[in-house]
């Protein structure tokens, strides 16, 4: 298993755990591919609603992706104070090894501001690489 990587923002925590599969990685086609485990928490006083994300994603060479959408794997959980919301999803890289970083877009219903929740980098490590990337 891999480190958690975990960042707190405006009482909403984020942690991520990244997993590289190498059953859908074929390294000689410089396809590396990974999964990530996200797990959001409200720990503050009031309901929060996830509407949109936007990930950075680099690869080893410095070559960067951004992806924005709707929610997370298509939904957009509302978390009373206490609840959290987990989920998984994947990305592939030409590169053994990258990060990534990115932030969620909320709302707080009750008072209809919209703010931004920070998820940490992390790395995406592969045993087709020397050491750490992040």
């Amino acid at each position: 298993m891999t480190d958690a990587y975990s960042l707190i923002t405006r009482g909403v925590c984020v942690t991520v755990r990244s997993f590289f599969l190498s059953d859908q990685s074929q390294p000689e086609d410089n396809r590396f591919v990974w999964a990530y485990r996200v797990r959001i928490e409200n720990q503050g006083e009031a309901p929060v609603q996830l509407l949109k994300r936007t990930w950075e994603i680099t690869d080893a060479t410095g070559h960067t992706q951004q992806v924005h959408g709707p929610g997370v794997i298509g939904e957009t959980p509302l978390l009373s104070p206490g609840q959290s919301f987990e989920y998984t999803s994947g990305t592939p890289l030409r590169t053994p090894s990258g990060f990534m970083v990115g932030k969620y877009h909320m709302i707080a219903p009750d008072t209809g501001e919209n703010f931004d929740v920070a998820i940490p980098a992390f790395s995406l490590d592969s045993p087709h690489q020397s050491g750490r990337v992040h």
